[in-house]
């Protein structure tokens, strides 16, 4: 059973292992047939080079980048799960609440972060925030369809036998719902990294965007890239493991491969 599923595993994780080893060399043999400077284009290695170079420097940076995204997404998680569960419940609820959440999806970050700063300082504060503003909407929106998406026969059942809203919310409507959420939140990983280096961007602290400014201030390519391809295996190796969780998790639904 373990072989199989590592077997499994192996397989899914060949086609885009292949997939990058050809775009990378495809990459290394254009910048040598082009001759293109290095501060345009620095080849794979000099890539590589560069994160060998002071590989604490990049980890340090993707920790704090990290700990905000995941800071933002488990508050942005848990206030848009509770105001879901009072949405699915009520259609004049969902029609006052509606229209702010709306609102947060389609402010500009960039013009309310000064705000976001004088709020909460400029340290992690203000990444969190962001991560966890960028990522309510598509949560909040997951949430309501599916704790709607139940089984009409299923809820009918449920009604014959006098369960309590307790009990059809437990058994039927957070089971349903199970499977958007995890949806969303194949959506929402990625979107936190990008709000937490967005607001570095902005604030110039510490992370992986001050590391990208430092890199381009110095045009240092190598530095750039490298940086890119560390967002990059964070944002895949967190969205596999949100996969893997959901496969654990819901062994009874289509979307686990079952």
């Amino acid at each position: 059973m373990r072989r199989g599923r590592l077997s499994g595993l192996a397989a899914g994780a060949l086609p885009p292992a292949v997939f990058v080893l050809v775009l990378f060399v495809a990459w290394d043999l254009y910048v040598r047939w082009r001759d293109v400077k290095a501060y345009l284009l620095s080849p794979p290695v000099e890539v590589f080079r560069a994160l060998a170079t002071d590989p604490g420097r990049f980890a340090d940076a993707a920790a704090e980048s990290l700990t905000a995204a995941l800071g933002g997404l488990l508050i942005a998680s848990v206030v848009a799960f509770g105001l879901a569960v009072v949405m699915a419940h009520s259609r004049t609820l969902e029609r006052a609440l509606y229209p702010p959440a709306l609102l947060v999806k389609v402010t500009p970050i960039v013009a309310i972060y000064p705000l976001l700063a004088i709020w909460f300082g400029f340290g992690i504060g203000p990444k969190v925030a962001i991560a966890a503003l960028i990522t309510f909407f598509p949560m909040l929106v997951n949430a309501v369809v599916g704790l709607r998406s139940i089984d009409p026969q299923a809820h009918d059942f449920m009604r014959v036998l006098h369960a309590s809203r307790w009990q059809v919310f437990w058994r039927l409507r957070l089971p349903s719902s199970l499977p958007y959420v995890f949806a969303a939140l194949r959506i929402s990983v990625p979107l936190s990294l990008v709000g937490a280096v967005v607001a570095e961007f902005l604030s110039g602290s510490s992370g992986m965007g001050q590391l990208i400014l430092i890199a381009n201030g110095d045009f240092d390519t190598a530095g750039l890239f490298g940086a890119a391809l560390v967002l990059a295996a964070m944002g895949v190796s967190l969205t596999a493991a949100v996969s893997y969780v959901e496969g654990r998790v819901l062994t009874w639904h289509d979307s686990s491969g079952g």
